[in-house]
């Protein structure tokens, strides 16, 4: 699962070079942008990958650490639900720049 949304990542950044007016919200961007500094789209994309799969990485280390006895259930579905929500997340993100991508092939030369 880990290496399809990476994989999804790395189309998604191939998909935002061809795409230039496709804008992404995130904390990292809209830090840069208060500060001055110029973020790039693919940039942002590796750092929303990287915390999703992070969050990923801690709802199976959770869930393997329960079976295990080591983990409280609360902790476990917290860490579930964050995992969802970054896997949630991270397919939208993928819908939107296929969509911006789809738009661009579309467009008249």
């Amino acid at each position: 699962m880990l290496e399809a949304i990476s994989s999804t990542a790395i189309s998604a950044g191939q998909a935002a070079s061809r795409a230039t007016e496709t804008q992404v919200a995130a904390p990292a961007a809209t830090t840069a942008i208060q500060t001055g500094d110029e973020v790039g789209f693919e940039s942002v994309m590796k750092q929303v990958t990287n915390d999703a799969i992070g969050t990923l990485k801690a709802g199976e280390a959770a869930s393997i650490s329960a079976m295990q006895g080591k983990e409280s259930t609360r902790r476990v579905v917290e860490a579930l639900m964050s995992a969802e929500q970054a896997l949630q997340t991270a397919v939208a993100v993928r819908d939107k720049v296929v969509q911006a991508y789809q738009e661009v092939v579309r467009m008249s030369i």
